[in-house]
């Protein structure tokens, strides 16, 4: 490769690291969610501290849980994702934004999810039926 190739190429390789940082802090929100989770939005279970965003891409689940209000300092926070007939898949421990995501393949499944903030926390039941 000689020297005028190279300089394009890492020109392009700039010009698309750019792009993709103001497109993050042109839109933080939606692109730290999409970051996390694959897939479209089913559902959010909310509950007193916080809320569970579940989200589905063809046969996978995916689940995170988010605190209501947003601090600097960690907290005690769980995930959890249960397809009907396995284990469930669990993260928990102490965080500042967020617990998860945990994936589970559920097919035509039924799921069962649960989360918690602090002292406050959500099981859904059986859902996506």
């Amino acid at each position: 490769m000689d020297s005028g190739a190279i300089r394009r190429r890492v020109a392009l390789g700039l010009a698309v690291l750019t792009a993709s940082g103001l497109l993050a802090v042109a839109c933080p929100g939606s692109a730290q969610a999409a970051s996390y989770c694959s897939g479209h939005k089913v559902r959010t279970v909310p509950f007193a501290t916080g809320s569970v965003q579940l989200y589905r891409s063809g046969g996978y689940v995916c689940a995170m849980t988010v605190p209501k209000k947003q601090q600097s300092r960690k907290r005690p926070m769980s995930v959890s994702v249960q397809a009907r007939g396995n284990r469930p898949v669990v993260d928990a421990g102490r965080f500042v934004h967020h617990a998860g995501p945990v994936t589970v393949h559920a097919g035509h499944r039924c799921v069962r999810i649960r989360g918690s903030v602090g002292s406050g926390s959500v099981s859904s039941g059986w859902i996506l039926c």
